[in-house]
């Protein structure tokens, strides 16, 4: 079985594929200070009521954009499942071109979705992440990523407005049924939530007009479904894509072996 880890800003995510199935996902909150026993004592007991023990698990595969999660995140893999972990990078072989000035400099994340969004829907498309950031990242029709562009997510920006307005309160995130809010909190809620559908529609519209082709929109992350609500733009909500372009960027690539020293130690275990 594969074990897929998505270290995001905001939260980490961990899935287990059996070669035919998801068999489960868990979320936990992004923090370098968490060590690897902490992942492995947390993870263990998700496991096993999923029905995998950790022995099942025979390959591994990190992408992360928070480089001081990596050295815990590689040792989890290493101590608790006796694998080298595969870390999603420009380097590996993709399958497609990258066509960016700075490979490297791309975020893992935004390459694995270009990734699963190309081989399950097919080039030209958009893929419109909700994460810590929106993400918003075009693949050609030979599944080339050719770049994108980035603004503040959603929580950012509500944080953001908390903190620069003495008298605006922190607010959740709900899809308002009318623009014109009668009270602070609802005129809050819509400029957040239609405001973001605004700069959603609009960023596609220029990405198309800029490419100079129809593309598909797929829609991903947590929130996904939530804005997908309020427009008409998506070809496709998909909310578990970047865990699905690991799996295939695992599947494309040869794993890594472990370190000799560590190899040495688990043939005396």
């Amino acid at each position: 079985m594969l074990l897929v880890i998505d270290a995001g800003n905001t939260n980490i995510v961990f899935a287990v594929h059996d070669g035919a199935e998801w068999r489960g996902n868990w979320r936990l909150a992004t923090s370098a200070q968490r060590t690897s026993d902490e992942y492995g004592v947390w993870l263990d007991v998700l496991l096993r009521r999923a029905g995998v023990s950790v022995g099942d698990i025979t390959g591994t595969v990190i992408g992360t954009v928070v480089p001081a999660a990596l050295y815990h995140l590689r040792r989890l893999c290493r101590e608790w499942f006796s694998t080298e972990p595969l870390v999603a990078r420009a380097s590996l072989d993709w399958g497609f071109e990258i066509k960016t000035v700075s490979p490297e400099g791309v975020g893992a994340d935004r390459l694995l979705n270009a990734l699963a969004a190309h081989v399950h829907y097919q080039g030209p498309l958009v893929v419109v992440d909700f994460g810590t950031a929106t993400t918003f990242d075009v693949v050609d029709e030979t599944g080339s990523y050719i770049g994108g562009a980035i603004s503040p997510g959603i929580n950012l920006s509500i944080e953001a407005l908390h903190q620069a307005a003495a008298r605006l309160p922190r607010i959740g995130i709900g899809r308002p049924h009318v623009v014109i809010g009668r009270d602070t909190v609802p005129a809050m809620q819509s400029g957040i939530y239609w405001g973001y559908i605004g700069l959603i529609e609009g960023l596609l519209v220029r990405i198309e007009g800029e490419f100079g082709a129809k593309l598909k929109a797929i829609a991903t992350g947590g929130l996904a479904p939530l804005f997908a609500e309020g427009t008409s733009k998506f070809t496709a909500i998909d909310p578990d894509l970047t865990l699905e372009g690991l799996r295939l960027l695992a599947l494309r690539n040869k794993p890594p072996a472990l370190p000799r020293e560590r190899a040495r130690f688990l043939e005396t275990d």
